[in-house]
């Protein structure tokens, strides 16, 4: 148990010492690249931004956003069953029916309320 102890403390005193050290030779001798093109602001391809920064963006961005979301977690939570599927019997399939079916009706309430519609 001591010698853990004493292992671990070493390590974290190492790191302590290595990271900023690496952080303080990398600032001394790193490349010192400047000019117009570095010090421009770069988002996705677009070379220059339109607009303002506090401009309003339509909540269909953020909802299709969640939708996203949503639909993505029920992968998340179809991968494991997918992987002990005998082992949960018909149960389990009665189960995944039952998931499933729900997030459908969610997704068809979602069309007939035209929330993907970007008109």
């Amino acid at each position: 148990m001591a010698t853990e102890l004493v292992l671990s403390t070493m390590a974290l005193i190492v790191i302590a010492i290595v990271v900023p050290l690496f952080m303080l030779v990398t600032t001394v001798f790193g490349p010192r690249a400047g000019g117009g093109s570095k010090n421009q602001p770069y988002e996705s391809g677009v070379k220059q931004m339109i607009g303002l920064a506090q401009q309003k963006f339509s909540v269909k961005f953020y909802l299709l956003a969640i939708l996203f979301l949503l639909f993505d977690i029920e992968a998340v939570f179809m991968y494991p069953w997918a992987v002990g599927v005998r082992e949960l019997g018909w149960f389990g399939f009665v189960e995944m029916v039952v998931f499933m079916a729900l997030l459908l009706t969610g997704l068809i309430y979602i069309l007939r309320k035209g929330v993907l519609n970007w008109r």
